[in-house]
């Protein structure tokens, strides 16, 4: 292979890359991962700086780091895993919330008047005109 070969395959591959790049499937899924980012900040936000203080009021400890367990020797902090799991319950709590609301923003799509019926006989395709089924002859209401 000589250095024009390569220079033909490169060329090809870049043309190749560029076209699967601007296609808008992967344009979207970039701008998703940014929004999604952003709407990640200001989710975390809401729980650290909003939710948990209330809940800290609630349960008078701020976190529940310190709890431990003992068996034997060996210490168990699963007070850093309730932690975990009590934040990722408030915020998908709070993301559920802000998509339902989205959600009732979006308009709604009305789906397109029927065009075809299937025939009661052999279940096939229909136009609804059709007094006739075209596959099986059967006479259609």
């Amino acid at each position: 292979m000589d250095f024009e070969d390569g220079k033909k395959k490169a060329g090809g591959f870049i043309k190749e890359f560029k076209e699967f790049a601007m296609k808008g499937s992967v344009i979207d899924l970039a701008v998703g991962v940014v929004i999604g980012g952003a709407f990640g900040a200001i989710v975390s936000s809401l729980v650290s700086d909003i939710i948990m203080p209330f809940v800290s009021l609630l349960v008078g400890k701020e976190d529940f780091s310190s709890i431990v367990f003992k068996i034997g020797d060996t210490n168990f902090p699963v007070g850093n895993l309730i932690n975990a799991i009590f934040q990722f319950l408030i915020i998908s709590f709070s993301l559920f919330i802000v998509i339902r609301q989205l959600n009732k923003l979006t308009p709604k799509k009305e789906e397109a008047p029927a065009t075809t019926k299937k025939c009661k006989y052999c279940l096939s395709e229909v136009p609804l005109e059709a007094t006739r089924c075209p596959f099986c002859t059967s006479e259609l209401e």
